[in-house]
Formats: C-alpha cells, structure tokens, sequence
C-alpha cells in the first residue's frame, strides 16, 4: 500500500469540522488559524518499539499511550488541545497492526477534543512520533520556572501507577485485576486538562508526571 492512500484509508477518514483548521491532513502543510490573543503551546513525544514499550504490543495500547501522553505536555501548561501531526515508521505494512491502531487514535482524539492534522509515514523500525498543539491565555500559561518558595506541592491520581504497569509487563506478571489496573494507567494515562485550566489562576507551576520511567 502507498502512502497516500495509507494516509487516506486510515487517517484521514474523520474531522472535527474544527473551523481553526482552515486546510488539513492531504497537502504539504496544514493551514491552521490560532484563537486572537492567546498563545500557541506546541510538544513533542516520540515511541520507539523496544525501547518506550515492549514488542509485539497491540497498535490500540501504542495509540492511547502515544496521544495521552503527549496531550498531558499540553495540560501541564494549562492548554486546551486543538491539533496533532503524527510521524509513523513501520518495518513494513501490517494492517492487523495498524487498524486498531488508526481507531484508537481516533476515538482517544475525540475524547480529547484534538484533531489530526497531517504528519508523515515512513519505512523504518517501528517509531511514532506525535506534534501537540494546543491554546493559552499568556497569563494563565503555568511554566516549570514559576514555582515559588512556599508553594504547596499537589499531584493528581495516585504516584506510581504507570510505573507498575511498566514493570508488570517487564515481569510478565500474571493478568490479575490489580495488574489490568495498573497497565491500563501505563497505556492511558489520563491528561489532566480540564483541571489545570480550572487551576491555572490560582497555580505558580505545573509539570508533566505521566511518563512512567523505562530502565536502561
């Protein structure tokens, strides 16, 4: 199969009819139209199979980890999401692969109120890459050099949970309950967009947590 009708077969099969996109996914750039008066918080985060998860993992995990965890850069900054690009290397085409994968992507997109946007695939280990963007008032924008002497520290969710599900699948541990759980902390960590936006007024700083560490 061709990259373009890749492309169009399953990534450009949805939209939001966002009217900030004035041109999307099927051309060389997209055309997008910032909200007057607010800033433009941009991130990146990259996968690399072996490396940020273990082989063999079904392409609807790889999708919500990849998207959440890259929309959770953009809460951390108290921004609302509004586009994604998405750079995808494959060792070869694998429909099987690639299909829960593209409905993931887009169902978690939807849940996120984010759009694909355009991006890029090529042959190659398998490695993706996802391009956040998102919105924020310049004087709400919680930046890491904002914290203050004195500041109460808070976190959101329970500390440890994707770290556990990392390990529970470097163990091979049994399917338990307990271990879904955590797994499912680890595939989809859950960006706490709302809640920052309803906290940046009264926040000094923010930071991201969600990415569970990986052992070298």
């Amino acid at each position: 199969m061709g990259e373009f009708d890749l492309i169009r077969r399953y990534f450009a099969r949805e939209s939001l009819s966002d009217p900030s996109v004035y041109l999307g996914i099927g051309d060389d750039c997209a055309l997008l139209c910032p909200p007057a008066g607010q800033l433009l918080a941009v991130s990146i985060d990259t996968l690399v199979e072996g490396v940020h998860f273990l082989p063999g993992t079904p392409g609807d995990k790889v999708a919500s980890r990849l998207l959440c965890a890259a929309v959770s850069d953009l809460a951390a900054m108290a921004a609302t999401p509004a586009w994604f690009t998405l750079a995808l290397s494959m060792p070869s085409f694998d429909q099987d692969w690639l299909e829960p994968f593209a409905a993931c992507l887009a169902e978690t997109a939807r849940g996120l109120g984010i759009q694909l946007v355009g991006g890029d695939t090529t042959r190659g280990p398998l490695t993706l890459s996802v391009q956040v963007h998102g919105f924020v008032e310049p004087d709400l924008a919680l930046k890491r050099s904002g914290a203050q002497v004195g500041d109460i520290i808070a976190v959101t969710g329970y500390l440890g949970e994707s770290k556990g599900g990392l390990e529970s699948l470097l163990k091979n541990e049994p399917d338990t309950s307990s271990i879904a759980h955590l797994r499912q902390r680890f595939y989809a960590p859950t960006p706490r967009v709302e809640l920052a936006r309803a906290l940046a007024p009264f926040a000094h700083s923010a930071i991201d947590i969600s990415d569970a560490f990986w052992p070298t």
